[in-house]
């Protein structure tokens, strides 16, 4: 679709969706080229492009506006140009085509998932390293955090006389335990009548619901609530940042040496990767904005200026609440960059499912 038949929301847009359908297809042939080659692209190359059909001078002209603009740019004394975040941007908004992912990429998704089983951490670990191979990228998964995981059953059991522990089988196949003191003359009954209760009731419902305000129907048994009420009480005891899971699953990141050849970079890049909190955070942001690509400067961190994110997330269970994505260079294939993090996002949600 071109630009031209987007309906603008907001004055950036209006803005953006001012580029007639020759810009637009000349924007288009810069992208693309320069994807491919890594060159910067002259107009007598865009001219050869079939959905141009326009002379090299008036192609020159045209992109000389789209410079002015902030669509292209061109590098040192370079005569031909490359796109800037903007142009970035306006291709993957209104040029970029949805296209499926590759054959035989369709068959290396289908040959790992037939049989990715065993424990959830080892999946999304090698879940990364498919997705890095797949895009010669970075690739992360980021389980859902513990709070908007749903519960499977739960026990409460005595440890001693005064500490029982609370078991937890989360959706993803993972184990909460949690220390809950109580009084040294409660009865074996009644921590049996609370652990019963607690199967039947904390069942398909997220642990941050459950520590939060939901509202449980009373047992009939004051002695059994209390007991219920000290095991929801342990749910909030452990002090998670907000977004932040105990794991983020990075493979390929080796991959982000070939794209830059300043080592500066590459480390500043690396250390990012190293860091948890920002790459969930980022990752978290994008999807906060109702996006699924953020290009350079639009994430914000000065190291990632020549890096895109592409994202989507993921769950089982009908959850959402975990996150995959690639981090690559701005000059990537983003139909392509697409195509597969949407699928592998889909194909884990289905194994998730499965549990």
């Amino acid at each position: 679709m071109s630009a031209s038949e987007e309906t603008p929301t907001n004055g950036a847009e209006a803005a953006q969706a001012a580029l007639d359908d020759r810009k637009a297809a000349i924007l288009k042939a810069v992208v693309t080229d320069y994807v491919e080659t890594s060159l910067p692209v002259g107009s007598a190359q865009v001219a050869r492009d079939p959905l141009v059909d326009v002379s090299p001078a008036t192609v020159r002209a045209d992109m000389a506006a789209l410079e002015r603009d902030g669509y292209l740019t061109h590098p040192h004394t370079s005569a031909g140009r490359v796109p800037t975040d903007k142009g970035y941007r306006f291709y993957v908004d209104h040029l970029a085509p949805p296209l499926p992912l590759g054959e035989s990429q369709q068959e290396q998704v289908q040959e790992f998932f037939s049989r990715a089983h065993g424990e959830i951490e080892r999946m999304l670990a090698d879940t990364s390293r498919l997705l890095a191979q797949l895009t010669d990228t970075a690739a992360i998964v980021v389980p859902p955090g513990h709070e908007q995981l749903v519960v499977r059953s739960a026990i409460l059991t005595r440890l001693s006389a005064k500490m029982a522990l609370l078991v937890i089988v989360l959706s993803n196949g993972t184990i909460d335990r949690h220390q809950v003191m109580i009084e040294e003359e409660v009865p074996d009954t009644d921590l049996r009548a609370a652990s019963n209760y607690l199967d039947e009731h904390f069942a398909n419902r997220s642990t941050g619901q459950l520590a939060g305000e939901v509202v449980l129907p009373p047992s009939g048994r004051p002695e059994v609530d209390a007991l219920v009420e000290l095991a929801r009480r342990s749910l909030g005891s452990q002090d998670r940042p907000e977004h932040v899971p105990e794991q983020v699953f990075v493979g390929g990141a080796a991959r982000m040496i070939e794209h830059f050849e300043a080592v500066e970079q590459v480390r500043a890049v690396m250390s990012i990767l190293e860091q948890s909190f920002v790459v969930v955070s980022l990752l978290h942001d994008v999807l906060l904005k109702g996006q699924s690509v953020s290009i350079g400067s639009e994430h914000g961190v000065a190291p990632l200026a020549e890096c895109s994110l592409v994202v989507a997330p993921f769950g089982g269970e009908g959850e959402a609440g975990g996150t995959i994505g690639i981090l690559g260079p701005t000059r990537m294939d983003y139909p392509q960059a697409l195509a597969a993090v949407a699928v592998v996002g889909q194909r884990l949600s289905r194994e998730l499912e499965r549990g």
